[in-house]
């Protein structure tokens, strides 16, 4: 598998709003369930991690995202040292999961709810320039300004740890 094959999403298998699947082939549908899961994935601000964790128990921690569709990555940060990072260098395999636009509707038995699952190997980064340009975007993902970001990066970016799936 690529490291990141995005026609290995799966996810939500309905057809996204506007989009008649009666006159779409199979190949036409997937690619429209790949572009709504990378909007999903663009937009989203948390989604869950899922590591392959001690005595073989998975451990699966929210973590906030940042999806690069140039290149077609996921980045997420953490600190430098604990069970996150341990679980990783055992196993880099990684699942990790995006959801949101939950709806009720009166005639379902349960809320509908939008989802992206992908597969992939997930590595530490360096801690270089290019890493820290990665950060500086992350942070301004989340961050009102890029005064505050840039702080922040100051004040405690070397402790940080950004990891790549």
């Amino acid at each position: 598998m690529a490291e990141l094959d995005y026609l290995s999403i799966f996810a939500d298998r309905r057809i996204p709003c506007g989009v008649d699947n009666f006159e779409l082939t199979a190949q036409e549908k997937e690619e429209q369930y790949v572009s709504a899961n990378q909007k999903k994935e663009k937009r989203g601000r948390r989604g869950v991690l899922a590591v392959n964790g001690e005595d073989g128990y998975p451990y699966a921690i929210p973590v906030n995202y940042l999806y690069d569709k140039e290149t077609q990555k996921i980045y997420f940060h953490g600190a430098r040292a604990g069970y996150k990072v341990d679980a990783l260098r055992n196993s880099d395999k990684v699942c990790f999961t995006v959801y949101g636009n939950e709806t009720v509707r009166e005639e379902a038995w349960a809320p509908f709810v939008q989802s992206a699952v992908i597969f992939g190997r997930c590595h530490l980064l360096d801690g270089g320039p290019s890493t820290m340009a990665v950060l500086k975007r992350f942070m301004m993902k989340y961050y009102p300004s890029e005064q505050l970001a840039e702080e922040e990066i100051a004040r405690s970016g070397k402790a940080v740890q950004l990891f790549e799936i």
